[in-house]
């Protein structure tokens, strides 16, 4: 299959290669699509779209729950997703239900207008840049009634980390002679200056801007939670520690001390969070927006 940084990530680069973390970052997966599909409230009939669908776990899980009666539309910008997404439709012997679009959220072309009872997306919104547009496309292809539900991460507060380091190394104020190390590594994933956030589609946003983007584009009956949580890092191989990355954009740690660090910093670095890795006593964040909300009956 042809690859892009897209396909990439979510088949490899996501859990670094790793079995072990890539069977735990699909428990996370799995939970986050239950949530997203409790508040789709799927019946037989329905007729939805998953927007940003990758690999198409929304689509399939929606399937499985609504049955045969369930028809959806998978898009993705992707085409090497969208023929994995096809294979496994094929593979699991839902093809028949499903047909696959190629478009980015900003503009869903090959969806009528009013034409669907659901939309559903998982970290999609998140990587586009022109969010109210999207949201508008959303709000377009639902019949009136329909409802979205989207389950997005917020990358904002990673963002501002990187920031405050850069300031306080600007600032002389840094006595850890690790800080400018793991500030040049937190760069090279996250935007680290006020006007590098604001032009990020990761970093430009928080769970109340997709919030306000919803009820501006006309949604109502919105509901939003923020789930945070903060566990060990599970992944105590440091191969795999410095394989993954956190987003498609991001390079790994790897590729930022192969390309960025010279051979002592490398060294530096690595005595100091190699242990911590391997020891398990790293800290690791989530943080993920769960948005629920219906067109108005009187819009078409």
């Amino acid at each position: 299959m042809l690859s892009d940084e897209w396909s990439a990530w979510l088949l490899n680069r996501r859990h670094g290669g790793d079995a072990a973390q890539a069977a735990r970052v699909r428990a996370a997966v799995d939970g986050y699509v239950e949530r997203v599909l409790d508040s789709a409230a799927l019946v037989p009939g329905m007729v939805m779209a998953d927007i940003g669908s990758g690999e198409g776990v929304v689509a399939w899980r929606a399937i499985e729950r609504a049955g045969p009666g369930l028809r959806v539309t998978v898009t993705d910008i992707s085409a090497p997703l969208l023929d994995h997404a096809r294979g496994r439709a094929a593979a699991l012997g839902v093809a028949a239900q499903c047909r696959f679009v190629q478009c980015g959220a900003e503009r869903l072309e090959g969806i009528e207008s009013d034409s669907l009872d659901a939309v559903t997306s998982r970290s999609a919104l998140a990587y586009v840049a022109d969010k109210p547009a999207a949201m508008a496309e959303m709000l377009r292809v639902l019949k009136p009634g329909g409802r979205i539900s989207l389950a997005e991460p917020v990358f904002r507060d990673e963002a501002q980390a990187a920031c405050a380091m850069r300031v306080l190394l600007e600032r002389g104020g840094a006595r850890d002679a690790l800080l400018p190390l793991l500030h040049k590594w937190k760069a090279a994933q996250f935007p680290d200056t006020e006007a590098a956030m604001a032009a990020s589609p990761l970093a430009s946003y928080s769970e109340r801007d997709l919030l306000r983007l919803a009820q501006q584009a006309g949604f109502i009956r919105l509901h939003l939670e923020l789930h945070m949580d903060v566990r060990p890092n599970e992944t105590t191989n440091w191969a795999a520690f410095c394989a993954a990355t956190p987003h498609p954009w991001a390079p790994g740690l790897e590729e930022i001390l192969a390309t960025r660090f010279t051979p002592q910093e490398r060294a530096t670095l690595e005595a100091a969070l190699r242990p911590e890795v391997e020891a398990g006593r790293l800290s690791t964040a989530s943080r993920m927006v769960f948005l629920s909300a219906i067109k108005p009956e009187n819009q078409g």
